[in-house]
């Protein structure tokens, strides 16, 4: 079974993800960590995106494993590493190049192929599973998911306001939307839930809910 939970930055996918997938003792895949670490890989292997041709030599050999619990680039866990701002910070624009997508497009796919998944992302229930068995969209307002992604870069305390993360969020959300290759786009028959005044438990209990009321 596949679930796909998309939507955009800090609407609570990857909270609200893993532990759907844990109470259902499912794969958790978080696509944004997959994209982390391919950008991770390129930058440290020093590969020039321009030459398309070194770009899909290097991703058709890349040494990278994903579990629910760690991701390994050549035998060593880069969980931290990923999400370090020089990898944050790139991992947008990588992500639009075409052969990057398609490689985590084709990795995530083959993830899901044995197993019963969870699957968090922006292109999920449109681009990597259209047929997925259930699909929901996570939204909030730019405010609230602003307050929530300042909390959480506050914790490292790197001297970023309310209003500049807030201001990011909006484009974010803007360049995610109009990209040409796999927008962020809410598909026509996924469950939409607005976050913004809802606990995580609560979403939790919707999804979870929805799937058993339908399975």
């Amino acid at each position: 079974m596949i679930i796909a939970i998309d939507g955009p930055a800090g609407a609570g996918k990857s909270t609200v993800a893993r532990k759907v997938s844990e109470i259902l003792g499912f794969m958790f895949i978080d696509t944004g960590a997959i994209y982390r670490a391919v950008t991770y890989s390129l930058i440290k292997d020093n590969i020039n995106l321009g030459n398309k041709e070194e770009l899909e030599c290097y991703l058709n050999r890349i040494d990278l494993i994903y579990t629910s619990d760690h991701i390994y680039f050549q035998g060593s866990i880069i969980d931290r590493e990923i999400r370090e701002e020089p990898i944050s910070s790139k991992t947008s624009d990588y992500s639009k190049n075409p052969v990057i997508r398609s490689f985590a497009t084709g990795f995530q796919r083959k993830l899901a192929e044995n197993n019963d998944v969870v699957m968090e992302g922006r292109d999920i229930g449109t681009v990597v599973f259209p047929n997925a068995d259930f699909k929901f969209f996570l939204t909030a307002s730019h405010e609230v998911r602003g307050r929530r992604r300042y909390k959480e870069l506050k914790k490292s305390d790197n001297g970023v306001s309310l209003e500049e993360t807030i201001e990011a969020i909006r484009i974010r959300d803007k360049n995610d939307s109009n990209r040409e290759l796999a927008p962020l786009k809410k598909a026509a028959d996924a469950v939409e839930i607005d976050t913004s005044n809802i606990g995580i438990d609560q979403v939790i209990d919707a999804i979870i809910g929805y799937i058993r009321m339908e399975d």
